[in-house]
C-alpha cells in the first residue's frame, strides 16, 4: 500500500511539474533566461518550485484589479496627449527618438513650455512641498509608495489638513504595503476626518489569501505630487525623513527631487487620475481636459509611467534607448541594479563606443540580495571600461540618468527587474541643458563622496565572495 501511495504521489508531482512547466514555456513576455531559471527551480524542487512559481512566477496583480486598471487606462487614453504643445520638433533627431519610445509607453507626447528646479535635499523638498500645499487654491493630489508617520511625513499630513480646511480638494493615496505604518496610524484617520479624500493603492487584504488573487509584492512605487494642475514633483524621495527610521542603520536616504511647472504637471495628473480611478469610484476625466499654461521659452519634457498592466519591460526599453543616445557621456545613479542581459549589453556597448560611462551605487545597500547581485556584474562592466563608484554618505537612493549634459531622466524607477516588470513607476524625461547640468553636478557631488571600484579590486575578491554574488544573481530571472 505504501508503495502504491508513493507511486501515486510521484506521478502527481510529475504531472504537476509538467503542467506548471508548460505554463512557464507558454507564458508570454518572458525572457529565455527566465524560462530556463524557472524550469530549473521546478525540476530541482518539484513541490517548492511549483509553490514558488504560483506565488512569484507571474506578473499578476489580480484579474479583477488588472481589468479595472486597464479599463480606466483605456477610458483616459484619449486625454493623455491633450495637454500642452507638442515639443517634438524642438529637440534634435536622436532625442526625438527617446520621446517616441516614451510616447509609445504612456501615450503622452513631449510637451514644451516647462520650467523646473532640482531641490537641494530631502528636507528642502518637504519644506517646498508644504509651502506649495499651503498656497494651493483648488486641488492637491499626492501619491507615495512610502509615507511614514515621522517628522516630514506628519508635516505633509498637517499641510493637507490645512488645505482641506480652507476648501481645497485634497486627494491623497499611498501604497498599502509600503505606507502601512501611516495608513494604520491615527494620522490617517485624522486626515479623513478633516476632509482629505484618501485611498490605498493595491490593497493587500488578507495576506494569507492575497496570493490566490494576485502577487502581494507587486506595488505602486510612484512618487507623484500635483498642485493646482500646474505644479508637480518627480524623483526618488518618499514622504519621510532622510533618517528613515524603519531602516535607520542605512541612513541617511540620499534622494533627488525636481519641482516642475507647466504642462508636464498635467501629464503627472494623468498618471495620478489613472491610479485613483483604478481604486476609487470617482471620475476625474473632466479635470484632465483643462488647459495648462506653459512657460515662455520653457523646456521639453515627458512623463513616462510604467507598470505590470503596461507594456512588458517598457522601463528597461527606455533606459536602453537613453544609453544608446549618448555620444560623449552617460552618468547613472541607482540604488538597486539587477539588470537583464539587454541592459548589460547596452551599457557595455555605450562604453565601447567611446562614451564615458559612469554608474554610482550605494556602498551599503538595504537589500543584501540586490547588493550581491549588483556586484556580480562589476567585472564585465569594468572590462568594458564602465566606471563604477560606491557612495559612502548613506543609502544613495537617487534614480537618475544624464546624457551629454543635455538630457536627463529622473523618477522612481530603479535598474532592476522589479522596476522593469513588477512595480508601477513614474519618471520624467527632459531636454534642458541647465537642469540636466544641475542633475549632473549632483551626480558629481555623489562621486566626490564615493570610492572608485577597480578591476584589480574585483579580481582580488575571494572565490567564496564571487560564488555568492553570482549565485544570488542567478535568481534575477526568477523574479
Amino acid at each position: 500500500m505504501s508503495v502504491n501511495v508513493a507511486l501515486v504521489l510521484s506521478l502527481s508531482h510529475l504531472v504537476l511539474g509538467l503542467l506548471v512547466g508548460a505554463r512557464v514555456l507558454l507564458r508570454p513576455d518572458r525572457e529565455p533566461a527566465s524560462r530556463i531559471a524557472w524550469i530549473v527551480v521546478i525540476t530541482a524542487l518539484p513541490i517548492g518550485g511549483v509553490i514558488a512559481y504560483i506565488l512569484f512566477g507571474e506578473v499578476n496583480v489580480g484579474r479583477s484589479r488588472a481589468a479595472r486598471l486597464k479599463t480606466v487606462s483605456a477610458a483616459l487614453q484619449p486625454l493623455a496627449g491633450r495637454a500642452g504643445r507638442d515639443g517634438t520638433e524642438m529637440v534634435t533627431g536622436r532625442y526625438q527618438q527617446l520621446f517616441r519610445v516614451g510616447q509609445s509607453i504612456s501615450g503622452m507626447k513631449p510637451v514644451a513650455g516647462n520650467r523646473g528646479a532640482l531641490l537641494a535635499d530631502s528636507d528642502s523638498t518637504i519644506r517646498q512641498l508644504v509651502a506649495d500645499i499651503d498656497a494651493a487654491r483648488e486641488q492637491v493630489h499626492l501619491l507615495f509608495y512610502i509615507w511614514l508617520p515621522d517628522n516630514n511625513g506628519c508635516r505633509v499630513v498637517e499641510a493637507l489638513q490645512r488645505a482641506a480646511a480652507r476648501g481645497v480638494t485634497v486627494r491623497a493615496m499611498a501604497d498599502d504595503l509600503g505606507s502601512r505604518l501611516m495608513i494604520k496610524s491615527p494620522h490617517w484617520r485624522a486626515m479623513r476626518e478633516s476632509g482629505v479624500r484618501l485611498a490605498t493603492a493595491l490593497p493587500v487584504g488578507n495576506p494569507l489569501l492575497r496570493p490566490l488573487a494576485g502577487r502581494i509584492d507587486l506595488r505602486n512605487h510612484r512618487k507623484i505630487v500635483v498642485i493646482d494642475n500646474s505644479i508637480t514633483y518627480c524623483g526618488s524621495q518618499n514622504c519621510a525623513d532622510p533618517e528613515f527610521r524603519i531602516k535607520a542603520k542605512y541612513a541617511p536616504w540620499v534622494d533627488a527631487m525636481m519641482r516642475f511647472e507647466g504642462p508636464i504637471a498635467a501629464q503627472n495628473q494623468f498618471l495620478f487620475a489613472g491610479d485613483w480611478m483604478g481604486h476609487v469610484s470617482e471620475d476625474l476625466s473632466e479635470m484632465l481636459e483643462r488647459d495648462i499654461e506653459e512657460t515662455p521659452a520653457g523646456f521639453v519634457a515627458q512623463v513616462v509611467g510604467t507598470g505590470p498592466t503596461v507594456r512588458f519591460s517598457a522601463m528597461s526599453e527606455l533606459f536602453q534607448s537613453i544609453m544608446y543616445a549618448a555620444r560623449q557621456e552617460l552618468m547613472i545613479t541607482t540604488p538597486y541594479f539587477v539588470p537583464n542581459e539587454a541592459m548589460i549589453e547596452a551599457l557595455r556597448a555605450t562604453s565601447f563606443r567611446g562614451v564615458k560611462t559612469t554608474i554610482v551605487f550605494p556602498a551599503r545597500n538595504d537589500s543584501w540580495v540586490v547588493a550581491a547581485a549588483s556586484r556580480s556584474y562589476y567585472a564585465t562592466l569594468l572590462e568594458a571600461g564602465v566606471q563604477i563608484f560606491e557612495y559612502h554618505g548613506g543609502l544613495l537612493h537617487t534614480k537618475s540618468l544624464t546624457v551629454d549634459g543635455e538630457v536627463a531622466l529622473i523618477g522612481s524607477a530603479n535598474m532592476d527587474r522589479r522596476s522593469f516588470d513588477l512595480n508601477y513607476e513614474n519618471n520624467i524625461l527632459l531636454v534642458d541643458r541647465q537642469l540636466s547640468e544641475d542633475l549632473r553636478n549632483r551626480q558629481l557631488h555623489y562621486i566626490a563622496s564615493a570610492t572608485a571600484v577597480t578591476a584589480g579590486e574585483v579580481a582580488a575578491w575571494s572565490l567564496k565572495r564571487r560564488l555568492w554574488n553570482n549565485a544570488v544573481a542567478m535568481l534575477g530571472p526568477v523574479l
